[in-house]
């Protein structure tokens, strides 16, 4: 048989065009958020098929948990098999040999996808990347027919703090366990690692207590406006730990106190050192007012809470029985939390006496470090005397961060400025507060934490935080609305250097991010400044 020398050239350019790679955006274009520290791209891509699979290099229970989120992530969408298995993949999870790090390496070429890292930390963050980096038709949860392309290249990536975290506030409106956790996968998607638990304020106890079990069932009965609250019960709290360490974040519970303390108050009158006036006010007693020896015989609990002022509410710091309570509470925590820190509050407790105050943030700082954990605080506690290691985070006062700094101590940044979620957009948001500021989407990320307060410098800085306070905040549509996509600034803030971060280049990966979110049924708030 004999081929015109035209069959030829079709027959060889379809060979040719069938051996190229195929077509994907560049990795440097794909919208990755927080931004890496640094992407270099290459031409050609690689391409997931149904004859993909997952390989783990290395071993250990966290490795295949990655390898098995991995997965997990891809085949809703792809429909794909994708087996995990130790002998061979396309898709590469390698744990490397060395001291444990974050940081972490993705090469992309025609033939694999490699992640590596020294720890299955830096394996997960690195899978969120490659997520990021994948169509954003990833995100579906039924199978979509279309090519999954990536861009060849390398990534090169590492955190610039260590502590990259967000609060939830569950005691001023308590927040569902299925709540908590859908909060965890979105932090685990943008990279953070420490989830802060605001478990107890005037409104709300929300931990279970078995030693002092009227905290839950007198305090944690209401909440802000007069709903019904709710609590955690310690299996419940498990579950919340469990369920972010297996996304490698850190559960840090916060205990407000000694203000910010009238739900425990209302359970158990012997830690109230005031009486309930006619009116329903609070009253702080002082010496001559009143027969204390009375007052400690026939004690009177405060009333219920459901308004949202503050700093009306404290302890009694000169009793015995207030210690043995929160050595109580604190030694129940401690059994229910592996992580290193318990948060002790500290803020807005205007009715206590100074003295008294510091007395009682010391003597707290103690029993921390007795069970053998670090104390977080709000940045007042560095009024006080520091143990070496408890950390203030900044919320208010540059003075108080500076205080924390001469003693030796490290700062946790949550300027409200800036990191407050709870705080309105502008004045049309359908929700939020704004004594702080107005915060838009530009304000959450134009910051840089080491440059923010005079005299406070990155090596003083543990990390950032974006505390979602709910005052106004009553379900999973309001947290959503609320925290993205700021916290998505947030997160970058934490993780890429202030070189790698730029407002305008931000503004067309938000906007990627946006359709993952749109698919995903996450309810954000579409800033005007950027275009959806």
């Amino acid at each position: 048989m004999k081929y015109s020398i035209w069959t030829f050239a079709v027959l060889a350019a379809f060979s040719i065009s069938s051996c190229q790679s195929p077509i994907a955006v560049k990795l440097d274009e794909t919208g990755i958020i927080p931004i890496p520290t640094s992407i270099a791209p290459s031409s050609g891509g690689f391409e997931i098929t149904s004859n993909s699979s997952i390989q783990l290099i290395g071993s250990g229970e966290d490795l295949a948990r990655v390898g098995g989120y991995l997965a997990d992530r891809l085949r809703p969408a792809t429909g794909y098999e994708l087996p995990v298995s130790a002998d061979n993949g396309d898709l590469i999870l390698e744990l490397t040999p060395g001291a444990a790090s974050e940081k972490y390496t993705i090469e992309i070429s025609d033939e694999h996808v490699k992640i590596s890292s020294t720890s299955a930390a830096g394996l997960y963050y690195g899978m969120q990347t490659l997520i990021k980096a994948l169509p954003v038709e990833i995100e579906n949860t039924s199978v979509v027919d279309i090519d999954w392309t990536i861009g060849n290249g390398k990534i090169e990536d590492q955190p610039e703090f260590s502590y990259r975290g967000s609060m939830l506030d569950v005691a001023r409106h308590f927040i569902s366990l299925e709540d908590v956790k859908h909060y965890i996968d979105q932090m685990g998607s943008l990279k953070l690692n420490y989830l802060h638990l605001h478990l107890s304020d005037d409104q709300g106890w929300r931990i279970e207590i078995k030693s002092w079990p009227k905290l839950t069932e007198i305090g944690g009965k209401t909440e802000v406006g007069g709903t019904e609250g709710g609590f955690y019960s310690q299996e419940d709290y498990k579950e919340i730990v469990k369920y972010a360490a297996d996304r490698f974040i850190t559960v840090v519970p916060e205990i407000d106190m000694p203000g910010h303390t009238n739900a425990a108050l209302a359970s158990y009158a012997e830690l109230n050192p005031g009486v309930n006036l006619p009116d329903g006010d609070f009253a702080t007693l002082k010496e001559g007012q009143i027969d204390f020896d009375i007052l400690d015989k026939n004690p009177q609990p405060a009333e219920l809470y459901t308004g949202i002022e503050v700093g009306f509410s404290t302890f009694a710091t000169n009793k015995e029985v207030t210690y043995t309570f929160v050595e109580d509470v604190i030694k129940e925590l401690v059994e229910l939390t592996p992580g290193p820190y318990i948060h002790i509050g500290g803020d807005e407790s205007h009715v206590t006496e100074k003295d008294d105050y510091i007395y009682f943030v010391e003597r707290v700082q103690e029993i921390v470090t007795k069970y053998g954990k670090t104390s977080i605080g709000w940045d007042e506690i560095a009024t006080a005397k520091l143990v070496p290691g408890s950390v203030a985070q900044f919320w208010a006062l540059e003075e108080n961060a500076m205080l924390a700094k001469e003693q030796g101590n490290q700062i946790l940044m949550s300027p409200a400025k800036r990191a407050y979620l709870d705080m309105q957009y502008d004045s049309t948001s359908r929700i939020g507060l704004h004594w702080a500021a107005y915060i838009e989407l530009d304000d959450s990320y134009n910051w840089d934490p080491a440059t923010y307060a005079d005299g406070i410098n990155k090596s003083d800085i543990l990390g950032v935080e974006a505390p979602l306070w709910t005052e106004t905040i009553t379900n999973r549509a309001d947290i959503e609305y609320m925290a993205f996509p700021r916290l998505a600034a947030l997160a970058e803030v934490s993780w890429s250097s202030t070189e790698r971060r730029n407002w305008d280049d931000f503004k067309k990966r938000i906007a990627m991010q946006g359709k993952r979110w749109d698919i995903s049924g996450i309810d954000f708030y579409r800033s005007p400044k950027v275009d959806w």
